[in-house]
Formats: C-alpha cells, sequence, structure tokens
C-alpha cells in the first residue's frame, strides 16, 4: 500500500556498510572514533558553559533569583529602542501606495514573478489542459484551501472557474510533494531577495512549534489532546527568524514533537542554513539534545519549569 513504508523495520533503513566504512562517516559527522574522547569533549563543554552561568549570573543585572519557596526567575526585558525616523517615514509611504493588498492578488503577483504554479505537476498520464488555464485554477484553488475560504465559496466568484473544476486541480495536481517543492521555490525566492542593507546577513536560527486545528471524528489521525482539549490533529512548523515558513507537517496530537522537530530541520528542503531551533518545552528532550549535537544544530528550548530545574558540574 502507498505510504506503508513507514512502518517498515528501521534496520532496513541503517547503512549494511557502516562497520566497514566507520572512519569514513565519523569523519562526516566530524566526530571522534574513539568513545571516551568524544564523552571527555562533551563534558569539558559543558562545564565551561556552566561555569560561564554560574560566573555571570549574579552580576547579570537583568536576572533576578527570586527567595520564594518556587524559586521564581525573573528576567527584565531590556529598553525599547526608539523607531528610526526613516522608519515611519517608510511605512507611511508604503500606506499611501498600498493602503489595502488582497490576499489573492499576493499570490498571483508571486506566480508572475516566481511561475511556482510550474512545480504543481499532473498525477494523470498527460495534460489536456492549457498551462494558462491550469495556472489560473491552480492560483484559485490555492487561495481557497489556504485561506480556509473553500473551493465552493470561490466558485462562485465572478472568476468564470467551477466547482468541478478546482475539483479536479485539487485531485490532480495538488498533493504534499508538489506543495513542498512551491513551498521551497518561494521561500528560497524570498531570501534571495532580501536586501542585505534592511534585512542583514542570512539568517540561521529558527522557532518551531505546533497548533491544535479541531478536526472531524472520521478523520483516521484525528485524536483526543490531553493539554488543549477536545479532538484534533496537530500542525507543526518551522519559521525562520523573520517570519518565513521553511516546513510544515501534520501529525497527531499524541505524536512526539521532538520527531518532528528534527524532521523538519533535516528536511525542510530549502537553501536557509539552520543552526540552532528554538522550541518550547514539548519540543525538548534528552534525545532530542543528543541527535541535534550530533547533527551540528543548537536546540534551544524555552523550559516552561525551568525554576524547578537543576544543573549539575559533569
Amino acid at each position: 500500500m502507498v505510504g506503508a513504508d513507514q512502518y517498515r523495520n528501521p534496520d532496513e533503513d541503517l547503512p549494511i556498510d557502516f562497520e566497514e566504512r566507520r572512519e569514513e562517516n565519523y569523519k562526516a559527522l566530524k566526530q571522534p572514533l574513539d568513545a571516551e574522547e568524544f564523552i571527555t569533549n562533551i563534558k569539558k563543554s559543558m562545564y565551561q558553559a556552566l561555569s560561564k552561568l554560574d560566573k555571570g549570573m549574579p552580576k547579570n543585572t537583568k536576572i533576578h533569583l527570586s527567595n520564594k519557596s518556587n524559586g521564581g526567575i525573573t528576567l527584565s526585558p531590556s529598553d525599547a529602542q526608539a523607531e528610526p525616523e526613516n522608519l515611519t517615514k517608510l511605512k507611511t509611504e508604503i500606506m499611501r501606495q498600498w493602503p489595502m493588498l488582497n490576499l489573492l492578488d499576493i499570490l498571483k503577483e508571486s506566480d508572475l514573478r516566481l511561475s511556482f504554479t510550474d512545480d504543481f505537476k499532473t498525477l494523470a498520464t498527460h495534460e489536456k489542459l492549457d498551462r494558462a488555464t491550469i495556472q489560473k485554477r491552480l492560483i484559485l484553488a490555492l487561495y481557497g484551501l489556504g485561506a480556509n475560504t473553500g473551493l465552493k465559496r470561490i466558485s462562485a466568484g465572478n472568476h468564470g472557474v467551477s466547482y468541478l473544476d478546482l475539483q479536479y486541480i485539487k485531485r490532480k495536481f495538488i498533493n504534499k510533494d508538489n506543495l513542498r517543492n512551491a513551498i521551497s521555490h518561494v521561500v528560497n525566492a524570498i531570501l534571495k531577495s532580501r536586501v542585505k542593507d534592511v534585512w542583514g546577513e542570512g539568517t540561521t536560527p529558527c522557532a518551531s512549534d505546533s497548533k491544535k486545528v479541531g478536526a472531524w471524528d472520521q478523520n483516521l489521525m484525528t485524536k483526543y489532546h490531553i493539554r488543549y482539549r477536545g479532538r484534533g490533529i496537530m500542525i507543526y512548523w518551522h519559521v525562520e527568524k523573520k517570519s518565513a515558513c521553511i516546513y510544515s507537517q501534520l501529525k497527531a496530537c499524541s505524536s512526539s514533537e521532538v520527531s518532528a522537530m528534527i524532521d523538519g530541520l533535516l528536511k525542510h528542503c530549502t537553501d536557509m542554513e539552520i543552526e540552532k531551533n528554538f522550541v518550547d518545552s514539548h519540543g525538548q528532550s534528552e534525545v532530542a539534545f543528543a541527535f541535534c549535537h550530533l547533527l551540528g544544530f543548537n536546540l534551544m528550548p524555552r523550559l516552561k519549569a525551568i525554576h524547578s530545574q537543576k544543573l549539575y558540574r559533569p
């Protein structure tokens, strides 16, 4: 069955010749062959980090440790900087030029510049419709689905496209692989078009988190969420520092956010080089820290019960 391979034996995915090519594999991971040397390096790194925290925290005027029983940590935010004069003028000019922007116009303009609809290939053996017609219907269908307006409501507009036409486009052209390719195309264009004088150098950190979406009980992925209550599914997002979504995935309410976090870091398919990933308490674990360390990512969690955490020098 299609999709059943994700439930196969995970041992089948491991390299068969790992032992014979151990030295080459460790070199690719930039890790020593000797286990004792590997552990010593981690201990040394942790000791230096904890010593730096121990010495620096009492001198930091922005951090205050509470004497209460819960041992709360108070972090004072930095003073807000004054908004640059030119930025205010720029905002005023933008509002004068484009007081209102239609999402459909933004989607259409993006395709006119990037032709991302070319990434949507048909599942059929050939295409009978001309590409201009497919392009128009694809933009309408993507808008209807993405804005949660619905295909039936979109077909009611004065576009000359029926509900059955949009259903056909959705069934034959819109699937996960095509969407991933189009999203990668658009995100890469955003990263490439940014003016360095305004946006700075290329970003390397991103943040990931999940959002619960209500779903019908008949959906096979629908489960009851113990924290948010009610039945639904989860959408797990990876968003880079300047608010561009580089990866999203569907997950069940009870599945691990750690697995989804690592999956997005490895499979986001954009030109962005990720070095740091910010998560909440549910996106981290000891296993997550171990894998992120081996893969070269810095895992930066926001711990909910940070006052109950204890740090020990190894």
